[in-house]
């Protein structure tokens, strides 16, 4: 386990937030007739996961998962926009910037190494 402790926990958490918004993206399109797309939800969900108790093995596991889920969620809400045709309304994106805030609050107050 000594090369978990060598990795950069940001990055990793950046990478596991990434995957975060893939799988979570990925939800609108899985099912029995879509077996790859399926596949390739489990397997960011499982990269997701895995990257993410990767992370915590030196970040606080409430900064962790609060940037984590953030990250999903923005990312969520903008492939949303982008992809799906949800509305952008001005509330919505101030809604969103401010979840950005508190991700870079939590990180540039989280007391953990950059």
């Amino acid at each position: 386990m000594s090369w978990v402790m060598s990795i950069n926990p940001w990055a990793t958490l950046m990478v596991a937030g990434l995957l975060e918004v893939l799988w979570a993206s990925g939800l609108k399109t899985v099912g029995l007739n879509r077996p790859l797309t399926s596949l390739g939800v489990g397997v960011a969900l499982a990269g997701s996961m895995i990257l993410l108790w990767v992370a915590t093995q030196k970040l606080p596991i409430g900064t962790a998962y609060a940037v984590w889920t953030g990250i999903g969620a923005v990312g969520a809400a903008v492939v949303g926009v982008l992809v799906h045709g949800e509305p952008a309304t001005v509330v919505r994106v101030v809604c969103i910037l401010l979840i950005v805030a508190g991700i870079v609050g939590l990180k540039l107050f989280s007391g953990a190494a950059a």
